[in-house]
């Protein structure tokens, strides 16, 4: 679209949005906290005369289900093994036999936004997140401000008579609350959850980790040498767990586990790389075909699915040399075993839940990436991520003479963008590409032995992030509160996945939905979807060679008929432009209603802090005391 036609587009639809009915449930009455009982007994003029009552404790429905929600962190739709991948995930494997696989399920391509939405049930512009965290601005769908009037799923769950407990990664706290100062109503503990152990920002390292307990920063790593967070995080889950168990072994628990992996640094314990070992030496073009193949053999793409091309920039295998390639396949190495040992981490929570005898009434819900593969290592890897940040090519030489520190807490590594798009196979492009699926696309498990029969089902409707929250609701049989804690809620957006449960071939009931990250943007409707083209070079090129272009009318856009192109392989924009045009103005419609408006491709300029709130700005002089160490 050009110039007016692109106005006129956008005029049509903002007056789309005002007209449309409001999406996902019709609020329901029910306000929490529930306002408290009336006193049903006797007061005299004394005791004797008098009949005590004690106000009733909120409980849970009998028979309420514990529920263990997994997400993990930058893994693509065919890295795991249960999904086609090369990666052993045995726990995401045995729970797939016991459950369903989810071959259509979508987030919104980049941290902080799919986290925020799969909390609230809402799009990631409705609960102020549009991106990470520490790149807010000041417009309503991106000031990272989560509203009260967007409770999260543990909020009422709590308030419902579920315990509440989150570990892991945070990457939802505003960059300028995220200190001993807070406020701390946005934390973990803010939110609904009685227990916080975790970190908060994007990353961190797995030998020497940021961790706080609660609001406490704590260094749980001192005089341990074999530390590891991601044993840690697991063993304080089963903790947990157990001490709610033994004191209240009918209280159905909440148990939110998003682990750092597999986010940089990639950094497992040594044994489980070496079990990697060789396994990757065919290269990244080999892989994606060798994936696809696997994805027809299990059923999890139709077997007319084409394999794409590798996107823009990115080398093929074959154009390296030996020490690069032994120096690339190590880095794959490095990062599958770091995500076996991740899934086989979440695996021991899940056998402390079996062990205890809870596990055919606990609902799973098991997300494999909270977006597409990273490409952020550029085209040749890290050793320091500090380097992409700044466009520094490493010299690969040095790196290879210190390839044993890689996946140390000497590094912070990461692997070749190829590989990246590998694990997204059979898609195009990678994280933070909202457009294509790629970036969006990832493997859900859900598995609920009391209640799904259906054991090893295959669900294709086409479903995202926003849909867990509602599909929780609906299988508590809790409603969407009107009020929480005096604030009126917003309505949530999502619907619920459970009409699947017990139905392989329903039709989906998620009809649309719209994708926006750094501009780029695509929106889905009943089996077609149309997005922007990347008019710029992934992270792994160098943005100066290429002309900024208007955010609205200087992206190209692409077309595809996803419902018979599963992979979308073939752009038919030019064979269908009423199609086109027709999902152009759903897409304004839609973006005007969830607050993604005003549209904003800058990357670089969003990092500066000083566009944010600041506890620090135009002080020159700060203080600190040291604490003597308590014996």
């Amino acid at each position: 679209m050009k110039g007016k036609v692109a106005e006129a587009t956008l005029r049509l639809a903002l007056g789309a949005a005002t007209a449309a009915a409001p999406f996902g449930h019709a609020a329901a009455q029910e306000v929490l906290p529930t306002p408290p009982a009336p006193f049903k007994g006797q007061i005299g003029l004394s005791v004797k005369d008098s009949k005590s009552d004690f106000p009733k404790p909120v409980q849970a429905p009998r028979g309420a289900p514990n529920i263990v929600l997994i997400i993990l962190d930058d893994v693509g739709y065919s890295a795991a093994s249960t999904f086609g991948g090369a990666i052993s995930t045995p726990t995401l494997d045995r729970l797939a036999k016991n459950g369903l696989r989810y071959t259509q399920f979508h987030t919104t391509s980049i941290s902080s936004p799919t986290r925020a939405s799969l909390l609230t049930g809402r799009n990631h512009h409705s609960v102020h997140t549009a991106n990470i965290m520490e790149l807010a601005t000041g417009y309503p769908g991106y000031d990272s401000l989560m509203g009260k009037d967007t409770a999260t799923v543990a909020e009422i769950l709590r308030q419902k008579g579920w315990n509440t407990a989150w570990f892991g990664k945070n990457h939802n706290v505003p960059d300028w609350q995220n200190s001993q100062a807070g406020p701390f109503d946005l934390w973990p503990t803010g939110l609904g959850f009685e227990k916080f152990y975790g970190f908060i920002g994007a990353e961190t390292s797995q030998w020497r980790p940021a961790v706080f307990d609660g609001t406490k920063p704590i260094e749980p790593y001192l005089g341990n040498p074999d530390y590891n967070f991601d044993y840690d995080i697991a063993d304080q889950a089963i903790e947990w767990v157990r001490s709610q168990k033994a004191v209240a072994p009918d209280k159905p628990f909440f148990l939110y586990y998003a682990p750092g992996a597999t986010h940089s640094p990639h950094q497992p314990k040594k044994e489980w790389i070496a079990k990697y070992k060789g396994k990757f030496d065919q290269g990244w073009d080999k892989l994606r075909e060798e994936t696809l193949a696997r994805q027809k053999k299990l059923g999890i793409v139709p077997a007319n699915t084409k394999l794409t091309e590798r996107s823009r920039g990115i080398p093929s295998w074959d154009s390296f040399n030996a020490e690069q390639k032994q120096l690339f396949a190590y880095m794959m190495e490095i990062y599958a075993g770091y995500l076996s040992q991740t899934d086989y981490n979440a695996g021991r929570v899940l056998d402390a839940i079996e062990k205890m005898g809870q596990m055919d009434n606990t609902l799973v819900i098991y997300i494999c990436g909270d977006n597409g593969a990273s490409g952020e290592g550029m085209i040749q890897g890290s050793y320091n991520e500090l380097a992409m940040m700044n466009m520094i090519m490493e010299d690969y030489k040095e790196v290879l003479r210190q390839k044993d520190d890689l996946g140390t807490w000497k590094t912070h590594n990461h692997y070749p963008v190829g590989w990246a798009h590998a694990m997204n196979a059979p898609f195009q492009w990678v994280k933070t590409v909202a457009s294509h699926y790629g970036g969006t696309a990832n493997g859900m498990v859900i598995s609920w032995p009391a209640r799904i029969k259906d054991k090893g089902g295959i669900r294709p409707q086409w479903h995202h992030v926003i849909d867990v929250v509602p599909t929780l609701l609906d299988v508590t049989a809790i409603e969407q509160p009107s009020s929480v804690n005096g604030v009126a809620q917003k309505p949530i957006e999502g619907v619920s996945m459970a009409y699947t449960f017990d139905n392989p071939k329903a039709p989906s009931t998620r009809h649309t939905q719209y994708f926006e990250i750094f501009g780029h943007r695509a929106l889905y409707h009943d089996g077609w979807l149309a997005c922007t083209t990347p008019p710029y070079g992934g992270t792994w090129e160098d943005q100066t060679q290429f002309k900024r272009v208007d955010v609205i009318n200087g992206y190209k856009w692409e077309l595809y008929n996803v419902a018979e192109d599963f992979s979308e392989s073939v752009n038919v924009a030019d064979q269908y432009p009423d199609k086109l045009r027709e999902l152009q103005l759903l897409f304004y419609a839609e973006a005007a209603k969830y607050n993604v408006l005003p549209l904003d491709d800058s990357g670089t300029e969003r990092m500066d802090p000083a566009i944010r709130p600041s506890l620090t700005r135009g002080r020159t002089e700060f203080t600190y005391f040291v604490q003597k160490q308590k014996y």
